[in-house]
């Protein structure tokens, strides 16, 4: 049965919670750089991605779909830094200066919104482009009426609205966040502890009727509370956390060793990167959250209850190191202790070395998930987006129910092209992959 699904018709406003950071400033130079012909988007599923159909066609997904145009996107949103984008950009030196002559004048033009921001939550950054002295409710309407002016300013139909900021500190879900009715009680009670600014864009987003994506590891959106709120509204909302780097290559990795049957006794994982999100993690609460975030994916794609012989007990250690002469140019390393026949006495070992640019990887996530995000907002697509895993360290999932996170690639991709194909008026189809 085909979903019933709008047209793309309009101007899409693409919100950002750290429109000057790195990864927002590198995809939207991106898409400039893509709609005058200057450069492909390489990476973006949506843009360059092809799937097979029942009757064995390929086709580019967006055209399958009607999914939101390159040239549609309007790009605004919130930093603590009230630099422009083209100032931004130069600044996080991820793109050369010839990269960035070409959508120079369309760059500067982009102008942050004031951020909520409390700096207990992200203790690094000193920003003094933000909301003085507001409470967090004040912090939410702020924030709504942000979203609403800035869609009539630019002739925007529709918007989402995206989290590319810092990683938080970590925050362990409390009873404040189990419903919509004891969160609205914390948010009136102006409770900081367990309240996030995160918290306060993705409440703001959702009350509007806009999707929201959280891109950082945060609880954030996370929580029934959010969920029990993107339904009522209805909006569909995914997250969390990039999945750019060292964690892409454990959900391919991963699966093989499951696959293959080869047990696993050690995988330890080493960061050195000098941006600002490196900057934020050399404090300890704040790499908690990101820790836990990145820690959850071999244990959930290698079961050890279902397979104690291989897997049950194996050592996982992740570290993150702020190393600021590398800036964007992150280096991650992995070593794997694995074995095979006739057990660990013939022990094995793979290593890993990934030298990266975080923002690179990244910015076409950006991009598929704002899509994405808008296409199910059409369809009338509400609460967690199961499918949009394949771009996410951290899925989300309904926990409350027992349900587990599918981190396995390949699996998430099945998810994805799937949801496409109902979305196209196709039948899932697991045999085409």
């Amino acid at each position: 049965m085909k979903q019933e699904l709008k047209a793309a018709d309009g101007r899409l406003a693409v919100l950002i919670a750290g429109v000057g950071g790195a990864v927002s400033t590198t995809m939207i130079a991106g898409v400039m750089a893509a709609r005058r012909g200057l450069a492909k988007p390489i990476g973006s599923v949506t843009q360059m991605g092809r799937m097979r159909r029942q009757d064995g066609r390929e086709q580019l997904i967006k055209e399958m779909l009607p999914i939101a145009g390159l040239d549609s996107l309007v790009f605004g949103g919130w930093d603590i830094f009230p630099d422009n984008a083209l100032e931004a950009a130069r600044c996080a030196e991820v793109l050369s200066e010839k990269d960035l002559k070409g959508v120079a004048d369309e760059l500067a033009t982009i102008r942050p919104m004031a951020a909520a921001f409390d700096p207990r939550w992200a203790k690094r950054l000193h920003g003094t482009h933000t909301l003085q002295g507001a409470t967090r409710r004040e912090m939410i309407e702020h924030l709504r009426g942000d979203i609403r002016r800035f869609m009539a300013d630019n002739k925007c139909s529709r918007a989402v609205v995206l989290w590319a900021a810092s990683t938080e500190i970590f925050l362990p879900m409390t009873d404040e966040h189990r419903s919509l009715e004891s969160l609205d009680r914390a948010i009136d009670a102006n409770n900081t502890e367990v309240i996030s600014p995160s918290m306060c864009y993705a409440y703001a987003a959702l009350s509007e009727g806009v999707p929201f994506i959280m891109g950082a590891p945060n609880l954030c959106v996370d929580i029934p509370a959010m969920w029990e709120l993107a339904v009522q509204n209805p909006v569909p909302i995914a997250g969390k956390d990039f999945k750019s780097g060292q964690t892409l290559m454990k959900t391919v990795l991963a699966p093989m060793f499951k696959t293959r049957l080869l047990g696993v006794s050690g995988w330890f994982s080493t960061n050195i990167l000098g941006n600002r999100d490196g900057e934020v993690l050399d404090d300890p609460d704040n790499f908690k959250t990101k820790e836990v975030s990145k820690l959850g994916v071999i244990d959930t794609i290698l079961k050890a209850d279902e397979q104690p012989e291989l897997y049950g007990d194996i050592y996982h250690k992740v570290r993150i190191n702020y190393y600021p002469p590398r800036g964007d140019a992150k280096e991650g390393w992995d070593n794997l202790d694995i074995c095979g026949w006739m057990g660990k006495d013939y022990g094995m070992q793979i290593k890993v070395d990934f030298l990266c640019r975080d923002s690179i990887l990244a910015a076409p996530i950006v991009l598929d998930l704002v899509v994405c995000a808008d296409l199910a907002h059409r369809a009338g697509l509400k609460g967690i987006q199961r499918w949009m895993s394949f771009f996410l360290k951290s899925p989300m999932h309904d926990f409350t129910q027992g349900e587990e996170p599918i981190h396995d690639l390949f699996q998430q991709y099945i998810l994805f092209k799937n949801q496409i194909r109902l979305l196209g008026g196709y039948e899932a189809d697991e045999e085409l992959d």
